[in-house]
């Protein structure tokens, strides 16, 4: 079923279309008339003209810290990947490793036990029709999660899905944010592999929003939408943006910054009057009632 749009505008706000070493200090000697002497310059002790390192520094400089190889290659997270090492479930280069902070070459072959891919595998991620009013991650007071509405009576369920049980909440966490006053796809998950594909900084998933707007927008406007602006003195992601009718921007986005369409539209003269996410990656909100949610299928991904 295709994504609904937004709730048209009132026709009297309907814009219309148009076609950025210093010696260390002297020392004076108390007690004596001799001349003041020069303190010994301080410097690090060296071995073949090289500084000596710390002691905690005494590893080779190539080597990296095996929990980070493993968040960096989207095999977990570091904290599960610290969880897997301590566990004995981690294997570089066929070697079983359980000493935390273990430092491995980043070439290395890292491989799971079985037990780890069968912990993964029973990690959950639940799509989410955010309704508007509700904030997508930690909130301030006075704010209500959206994780709350992750309840059975808000399960959308077909024959196949499983059945909620409590410990779907236990260390479910939103993978990116979706501002108080946007409404669509929210994605919850237990699953580090699936909050880093999403938000983390090498991510290339995009995102899909509709956004009804008011205000003039020429092409220069749109132009400088789809690549040229900045915010916060970074330059934006090139972005792909079009108009879908005469009050209404369609916006594919690969990254998210805060309030970050909102705050592009002012910038060329427009005000946002509401804004739906319809898709993240080839995942789309689709039918999902209003204020309820789904887990994400077996045979869907991001």
């Amino acid at each position: 079923m295709a994504d609904s749009p937004l709730p048209a505008a009132d026709a009297a706000t309907r814009p219309q279309r148009s076609p950025a070493s210093a010696d260390a200090p002297v020392r004076r000697q108390t007690g004596s008339t001799a001349p003041p002497s020069r303190a010994p310059q301080q410097r690090s002790p060296v071995v073949s003209g090289k500084p000596t390192l710390p002691a905690d520094a005494d590893v080779p400089a190539a080597t990296v810290r095996i929990s980070k190889l493993m968040a960096e290659r989207g095999l977990c997270s570091r904290r599960d990947a610290d969880d897997y090492i301590a566990r004995g479930w981690v294997f570089v280069d066929g070697k079983r490793v359980s000493e935390l902070g273990t430092r491995a070459s980043p070439t290395a072959v890292i491989t799971l036990d079985r037990r780890a891919l069968a912990n993964q595998d029973a990690r959950l991620t639940i799509l989410l029709h955010k309704p508007v009013g509700y904030v997508s991650g930690q909130p301030e007071p006075g704010f209500t999660p959206a994780v709350v509405l992750i309840q059975p009576e808000r399960q959308f369920r077909t024959a196949d899905t499983p059945v909620f049980h409590p410990a779907c909440l236990r260390g479910l966490a939103p993978a990116g944010r979706l501002d108080i006053d946007s409404t669509g796809l929210l994605v919850l998950t237990q699953d580090g592999r699936v909050a880093r594909q999403l938000v983390g900084e090498d991510s290339t998933i995009d995102k899909e929003y509709l956004v009804r707007v008011e205000g003039q927008l020429d092409s220069r406007g749109l132009a400088l939408l789809n690549n040229g602006l900045s915010l916060d003195d970074r330059r934006l992601k090139p972005a792909r943006v079009e108009w879908l009718n005469a009050d209404q921007l369609r916006f594919i986005l690969r990254e998210g910054r805060k309030r970050q369409i909102r705050r592009m539209c002012e910038l060329v003269g427009l005000r946002v009057l509401g804004l739906k996410r319809v898709r993240i990656g080839a995942v789309r909100l689709g039918d999902l009632p209003l204020g309820q949610w789904r887990f994400l299928r077996p045979d869907e991904s991001f």
